[in-house]
Parts: C-alpha cells; structure tokens; sequence
C-alpha cells in the first residue's frame, strides 16, 4: 500500500489506522521499546526472538525504503528477554517525504504502547578524534533540516508546544553507559545534527558544524525524537560514526563505506543495545 504524498495530512489519526492494521498481527502485548534501525545497524533485527514482522508495503502510510542498508520490516519480538517492536528501517526526506512522513513511524509504535525509543543511526564523524566504527551517546542534537513534523494541526495526545530542554532522555543515557560497560564497549557521547541531505557535506559545511558545536552529521532521526518529545516518549540513542566528515581527512565519501563500517559495528552496536533492553 502507498503512503501519503509530500502535503497530505499524516497524524495521530493516520498513525491509529496503521496501528490498527498491524497490531493483530504482530501480536503485540506490551512493548517495552520501540527502535529503529539506522544504515548498515540492520543485523540487531537477526537478534530478535519469537519475531513477527510485517513489510512496509503492507502498512498504510508506510512506503518501502529506498536506501541500501534498511530492510523495510516493522518487527515485533522479544529482545534480551523483553517485549520490543523494531523499526528496520525509516524513511528520509530526501527521498521526498514530508517531516510527517518522516516521524510518521514513531506514531505508530506510540499507538501499539511503546513508551521508551531507542533510535540509531550511521553518521559522518565532526569531532577529529571520532574514527570509523566508534558508538556515540546521542545527547542532544542540532535540527538543521529546517522541518519540522509538528507543523499543522495540533495532533490529539500530543503536546502542542513540547519542552526540547532534554529530548534525550538523561536517565537512559546513563542506562546506555551501564551498559556499555557491562559488555565491554567504549561509548563516546555528543551532539548530532540532522542535515537534509541527500548530498554529503562540503568541508565548509562541516568547519561550520564544528564551530556549532556539532560532534557527528547525519540525515535523519530529528524528525523521529521531536515526535517522540510531543508525545512525551523516552528517548536515547546511539549513533554509529561510520566515516570522517569531508574535510576532516581528504578521503572520498561514499554511502557502501557507510553500509559496510555499520555492518563492523554490528557486534559491539548489538551487544550494548541488547544489554540496554534488559535494563530497562
């Protein structure tokens, strides 16, 4: 089934008619987490148990992913011995979806009952001393997508004016430390800034961040956690550095290294998420 088109109405409404179409079959009873699979972090889903999974063709509103690296699966199963939905996949506005398409997601898993999002996703490291494959803290994040999914009419049980002092929630990242330390894996921490993309940033655009305050550049996951602070979710995530931004080193940019560095990640990426999820 398609979904909306760039302007049509995507809400809370919308949300409860996917929510209704998949529940039955997914089985859900009551998840403790929802998360959502960034490029090349796909293989978490291989951890699932007791899995149901429905494609996204098969959701309303929902479209299939365009992009390498995310399968286009809403999965419901059991993680480090806990009830989780995962979202193997998102969908971009580059590929010409609206910031409400975007987050359209997030609604949903907020209507099957999920509370608490774990997002993750694969970015171009800012921060000089970041290499290839480090995990990153998402602790706060610059919206330089200049969208934003709330926009319209206020949805109902959401928060028309929601507080951004702390949409990353700080008890969940100290959670996420534990945990990382539990499984022996370093976690850095800093700030993520969605670009719109589909372009990779000039060297300029990335002196620019720097000087933002910016520690990691990325396409996507903003328009997820405004969504998730309007509906007054828990949020962390994780953000997985797969390539130095341009500039930074005079090596070329290209979406494979991403897929493939996320794809190395993998085990130390899974190890940490699934011991947060038993934590929880």
């Amino acid at each position: 089934m398609t979904g909306h088109s760039e302007g049509g109405p995507v809400g809370a409404a919308e949300a409860k008619r996917a929510a209704d179409a998949v529940r039955e079959r997914l089985g859900v009873k009551s998840p403790v987490a929802a998360i959502v699979l960034g490029s090349g972090l796909g293989t978490l889903a291989d951890k699932v148990t007791d899995a149901t999974r429905v494609p996204y063709s098969e959701i309303p509103g929902f479209h299939a992913p365009s992009v390498v690296g995310h399968k286009g699966e809403l999965i419901r199963g059991m993680l480090g011995g806990r009830e989780v939905l995962m979202l193997a996949g998102r969908f971009h506005m580059y590929e010409g979806h609206s910031a409400q398409v975007a987050a359209l997601p997030i609604r949903v898993v907020h209507a099957l009952g999920a509370r608490t999002l774990f997002v993750s996703n694969a970015a171009g490291g800012v921060r000089r001393t970041f290499k290839p494959g480090d995990l990153m803290i998402i602790a706060d994040h610059l919206n330089l997508m200049f969208r934003n999914p709330l926009i319209g009419p206020a949805q109902k049980g959401e928060v028309r004016f929601p507080d951004m002092s702390a949409p990353w929630t700080p008890r969940l990242q100290t959670l996420l430390e534990d945990s990382a330390r539990e499984v022996g894996v370093t976690l850095q921490r800093g700030v993520y800034a969605g670009l719109l993309g589909p372009t990779y940033e000039t060297p300029a655009e990335v002196r620019m961040l720097e000087r933002m305050g910016a520690d990691a550049v990325g396409m996507s996951t903003v328009p997820e956690v405004i969504v998730a602070a309007a509906l007054k979710m828990q949020v962390a995530g994780i953000t997985c550095i797969t390539n130095h931004a341009a500039g930074i080193t005079a090596a070329p940019l290209d979406h494979s290294e991403v897929v493939e560095v996320g794809a190395r990640a993998g085990v130390a990426f899974c190890a940490v998420v699934e011991a947060f999820v038993r934590r929880l």
